[in-house]
């Protein structure tokens, strides 16, 4: 994109892993890109390495999960990046544990993040997007969408966006805006390191483990989900909405 018709992206949860990766990837695709996440000064490292590369970035240090930070976010990048016009709702927590173990505050904690955040930021940056007639929200949900053992929380969030993005894609298609869901299978992040530390493998033996039951023979990486949002940024894709994309190495049902 030239400058005069760059568009602004939001990247939640952006300071590290799959974020980080998005975030880099539509700045190398030419929008101008927030980098959002809890600390601003984690996000303020991923914004540097997006202007060393020659693109435009702001930190934002803001919790999805408070209706006020969401919404003063949200007008921060207007104000001083541009209005919002795609949206990568990736920020995400893990409180694993079995049913019987997993407290109130882990369900809510994850729920709150993963749902809470997504609604309340795709409702602030959508009012920009209808205005301008033109958007894109790609929201980030999971394999273990489908079940997970020791994710019933997760699994259950996960679950949910993509439901939450089907209605979005019904009711603001008529705006221009699409909106469309990535389900990560196995992906290198500190997050899937923090599973294989939770049951206790070392997380070279946990990935090739893994890789052994993927199709293509290897794990994910943050990369191959940035590939993925770039595609659904993108002026061609207006076409598509409402879909939930497995990026697994292999079939999802």
């Amino acid at each position: 994109m030239t400058e005069p018709t760059r568009r602004t992206a939001i990247v939640t949860g952006a300071a590290r892993g799959i974020g980080a990766a998005v975030a880099e990837r539509l700045a190398a695709d030419g929008f101008a890109v927030a980098v959002l996440d809890l600390e601003e000064s984690a996000a303020r490292r991923v914004a540097d390495r997006v202007e060393a590369a020659g693109g435009r970035a702001l930190a934002v240090g803001a919790d999805v999960s408070d209706e006020a930070a969401a919404e003063a976010a949200v007008r921060r990048v207007a104000d001083e990046l541009g209005a919002p016009a795609v949206l990568v709702n990736n920020a995400g927590i893990i409180r694993d544990n079995l049913l019987f173990r997993m407290s109130a505050d882990d369900w809510d904690a994850v729920m709150g993040v993963h749902l809470r955040g997504s609604f309340l930021m795709a409702r602030a940056a959508q009012a920009y997007m209808t205005k301008a007639g033109w958007g894109r929200i790609v929201n980030l949900s999971s394999t273990s969408a489908l079940g997970n053992r020791g994710q019933a929380n997760y699994a259950a969030a996960k679950a949910g966006l993509q439901g939450f993005t089907k209605t979005l894609a019904l009711e603001l298609g008529k705006f221009g805006v699409t909106v469309n869901a990535i389900a990560p299978g196995f992906i290198e992040t500190e997050m899937t390191a923090a599973t294989a530390a939770r049951v206790g493998m070392d997380f070279e033996e946990f990935k090739r483990a893994a890789a052994a039951q993927i199709p293509v023979a290897r794990t994910g990486r943050p990369e191959d989900i940035a590939a993925a949002v770039s595609f659904f940024a993108r002026e061609e894709a207006g076409f598509v909405s409402g879909q939930v994309l497995y990026v697994a190495g292999g079939p999802k049902a």
